[in-house]
């Protein structure tokens, strides 16, 4: 596993030891963010299920000014702050060791928005439309945020959350990649 491209490129990362999690795929990888940009001008990540921390280091090295990753799970904190150390700038990352629900409490309570959103939940808790609904709803959402949903194939999510609309979904082996847009203003 490595960081696919820019400033950090061709860095390898760990993964989450043991079956608890799955890291994506450097094919999956670079797929997701030849659609999603591929390089980013600035803006804030979220990353509310990070495993190794893999999807938001690729985004900070392409452009993200700041990412957040959170996970419930000590063996992948560690290893998000193993992979983060591997970049040179942990300045460029804040992550907390908390469950998703109670972390994005503690996040509105800062007033905290952000302009690109992973999901890779595991696939047996998945709960991504309810998820979406909550930051539409909470004001997480800036103008135009992209909301990356990974999930295997059996998952089926609609064409249309709230304010959110699906702009991409592709199929890479027993990996689905679905891309939301945030068509409002200021989070609803």
């Amino acid at each position: 596993m490595r960081v696919v491209a820019g400033e950090y490129g061709g860095r390898h990362l760990r993964a989450v030891p043991g079956m608890k999690t799955r890291p994506t795929t450097d094919k999956v990888k670079e797929a997701m963010f030849n659609i999603l940009g591929p390089y980013f001008d600035g803006g804030r990540s979220l990353d509310l299920f990070a495993g190794s921390g893999g999807l938001s280091i690729e985004g900070v090295s392409r452009g993200i000014d700041h990412a957040v990753l959170i996970d419930r799970q000590g063996a992948a904190i560690k290893t998000i702050n193993q992979n983060i150390a591997v970049t040179k700038e942990p300045d460029k990352f804040t992550v907390i060791k908390r469950d998703a629900e109670i972390a994005l409490k503690q996040l509105q309570a800062q007033h905290q928005s952000f302009d690109l959103i992973y999901f890779d939940p595991p696939y047996r808790e998945q709960k991504i439309v309810k998820e979406i609904q909550e930051l539409i709803t909470n004001q997480f959402l800036n103008p135009e945020c992209r909301i990356l949903c990974e999930t295997n194939q059996e998952a089926v999510l609609p064409a249309e959350i709230g304010a959110c609309t699906r702009i991409v979904e592709k199929s890479y082996g027993i990996t689905k990649v679905t891309i939301y847009r945030y068509q409002g203003g200021v989070s609803e």
